[in-house]
C-alpha cells in the first residue's frame, strides 16, 4: 500500500493570505468559504505545490446550524456551501495540475480530495472536541441526524473520501460508523482526538479498543485507516504502538496527522511549553508501525507539510 501525504493545518496556512483573524470566530475557517474564497483556494494550493496527495474540504467546523446562525442564512445556502468548499478544491487542483503539466516524476500529480467531517463538539465552541463532554448528554441518533446532511452533501459534491476527524468520543463514532453505512460506496478514514496518556481518547475510552472496533464494524473496506489527529506528534507513537502485531487477522492502515504539540484553550488560544517535539522527526517511526495517511493538524503549515513529503520519500528508498 502507498504512502499518501496530507495537507497541514487550514487555518495557519490561511492566516498567510487572510492575517491572523482567524481564531476565536465561531466559524472558524469556514466564513471565508463566503467572504474570501480565492484565499481558500491559494491555501489549497499551498499545500499542493509542498507535496501533498490529499487535501481536505474546508469544512471541519462548518454546519448548517453555524451557517444559520452567524451568517443568517438558510438551510439550503448552508448546504450549498459545502458543495462550494468541494469547488474550490477541485479549482485548486485544477490550477496545480496545469502548473505541473510536462513536469516528470511529480510525486502528487493525481490528488485527491477529503471531505472533512468535524465533529459535534467542533460546533459548540467551546473547545469540547479535546474533552468529548457533550458526548454524554448528546445521543446517538442526535449526533447521527447532525452529521448526515454535511456528509451526504460532500459526498454528492464528488469528494474521494472522507476524513472523519478529531473524534473525542466513544459515543460519537459509534454514530459515524453506523451513519457510514448509509452511504455504502464511500469510503473514510477515522481519526481521534486523544489525550496524553498515551492509551485514550479524549472522553477516557481506550483508543486502540474503539479504534479497532470501527475498523472491523464498518462494512468491507469502507474504513480506509484509522489513527489520530490534532494530538501532539510525542504522544502518537504510544497510541499506535501494538496495532498491527496484536491484530493477526490482517494489516491495519493507520492515519497520522499531529498538531505542532501546542495546546489550545478557548480563553488563551494556542500555547506551547518548553522546546517541543517537530512532526517530521517521527515520520521513519510510525511508518514503520502502519501509517499509511501522514499530514499535520493545527499550527502546522505548508513548510511542515515539504517536510514530510521529503521524510516520507527517504522512507520509501531506504
Amino acid at each position: 500500500m502507498q504512502v499518501k501525504v496530507i495537507d497541514g493545518g487550514f487555518s495557519t496556512q490561511l492566516a498567510t493570505h487572510v492575517g491572523d483573524t482567524i481564531d476565536g470566530d465561531p466559524l472558524w475557517t469556514a466564513r471565508f468559504l463566503i467572504t474570501n474564497p480565492n484565499a481558500i483556494i491559494s491555501t489549497h494550493l499551498d499545500f499542493l505545490k509542498a507535496g501533498a496527495d490529499i487535501i481536505q474540504t474546508n469544512t471541519y467546523q462548518a454546519s448548517i446550524d453555524g451557517f444559520s446562525k452567524y451568517m443568517n442564512i438558510s438551510e439550503q445556502e448552508s448546504l450549498n456551501i459545502f458543495s462550494k468548499a468541494v469547488d474550490y478544491a477541485k479549482e485548486a487542483i485544477n490550477l496545480y495540475k496545469k502548473e505541473i503539466n510536462n513536469k516528470e516524476h511529480v510525486a502528487n500529480a493525481n490528488p485527491l480530495i477529503a471531505g472533512s467531517v468535524g465533529p459535534y463538539g467542533a460546533c459548540l465552541h467551546d473547545a469540547s472536541e479535546y474533552t468529548g463532554k457533550y458526548c454524554l448528554t448528546v445521543s446517538e441518533e442526535i449526533l447521527m441526524n447532525w452529521h448526515r446532511p454535511r456528509i451526504q452533501k460532500l459526498i454528492e459534491s464528488g469528494v474521494d473520501i472522507l476524513a472523519i476527524e478529531t473524534i473525542p468520543c466513544k459515543r460519537e463514532a459509534e454514530a459515524l460508523v453506523k451513519l457510514l453505512k448509509e452511504f455504502p460506496n464511500s469510503k473514510a478514514w477515522v481519526s481521534f482526538s486523544c489525550s496524553c496518556d498515551g492509551k485514550s481518547i479524549a472522553d477516557g475510552s481506550n483508543f486502540q479498543d474503539v479504534a479497532l472496533w470501527c475498523y472491523k464494524e464498518a462494512l468491507p473496506g469502507q474504513i480506509l485507516a484509522i489513527g489520530v489527529n490534532c494530538t501532539a506528534p510525542q504522544n502518537v507513537t504510544p497510541l499506535l504502538k501494538g496495532i498491527n502485531e496484536n491484530y493477526k487477522e490482517n494489516f491495519v492502515p493507520l492515519v497520522v496527522y499531529p498538531n505542532s504539540g501546542e495546546k489550545y484553550t478557548v480563553e488563551q488560544g494556542w500555547s506551547k511549553k518548553g522546546e517541543g517535539y517537530f512532526l517530521h522527526e517521527f515520520i521513519f517511526q510510525w511508518l514503520d508501525l502502519g501509517v499509511r495517511y501522514i499530514g499535520g493538524c493545527c499550527r502546522t503549515n505548508a513548510a511542515d507539510v515539504k517536510k514530510i513529503r521529503a521524510e516520507v520519500e527517504k522512507w520509501k528508498s531506504n
